[in-house]
């Protein structure tokens, strides 16, 4: 995790519980939104109908759509990157993080939601260029810590790369985001389950271990 992000896991980290505060409620209902119907798919409108709030009261915590777009996309950032950080304390070898890895997109499908970046990226030309930083940087920071698991399985010989680290990183963010959007409309986790299971073969073979008894290859 790179001192960006890990910081933005502090931050949320350190906040105190803020229970049923207004921009908590904001920004889940705004999440949801976007998750559902995309940025330009809502407005304040919809969040004061939902919450029963008045407008004035989601300018008050945001003074745009534009900084509440800032505020989702560094909210979701952090809590993926303390998944990810999770990840990295309990499970030690790497293929089985890249299986947790695919997983955290699964629980998002299960939901019937999608994730809020792949959501944002394809609005990317209209949203505000503090948006776009902020979902470049998601992506970054996914493909960093995948680069750094397939480097871990390459070193230990766990794993067999097609391509280099940060080609396999690449090909399995931009894989297991279009999966999900392709799984969405059929409702079907189980046909997301499959191509996931595919992608990660296709990318990083894992190494069979010598059976029982017999030599090892020369």
């Amino acid at each position: 995790m790179t001192r960006r992000y890990a910081a933005l896991v502090a931050n949320e980290a350190a906040r105190p519980p803020r229970g049923d505060d207004t921009a908590t409620r904001v920004l889940d209902a705004a999440e949801r939104l976007v998750q559902t119907r995309g940025f330009n798919g809502f407005s304040y409108a919809d969040i004061a109908a939902e919450l029963g709030i008045t407008k004035a009261s989601i300018h008050y915590h945001f003074a745009s759509k534009a900084a509440l777009g800032r505020a989702l996309v560094e909210r979701y950032a952090a809590r993926f990157a303390a998944e990810l950080a999770a990840i990295d304390e309990r499970v030690d070898d790497p293929a089985a993080k890249l299986d947790a890895y695919a997983g955290l997109y699964g629980h998002v499908l299960r939901d019937d939601l999608m994730c809020l970046c792949g959501m944002l990226a394809a609005e990317f030309r209209t949203l505000p260029e503090p948006m776009r930083e902020a979902i470049v940087g998601f992506f970054d920071e996914s493909e960093a810590w995948l680069a750094h698991v397939l480097d871990d399985g390459r070193a230990d010989a766990s794993l067999e790369l097609v391509g280099s680290s940060r080609e396999a990183a690449r090909l399995l963010v931009s894989g297991l985001e279009g999966a999900m959007l392709v799984a969405r409309p059929y409702r079907d986790l189980g046909r997301f389950d499959a191509a996931a299971a595919q992608l990660l073969a296709s990318v990083a073979h894992r190494r069979s271990e010598p059976a029982s008894g017999a030599p090892d290859a020369a």
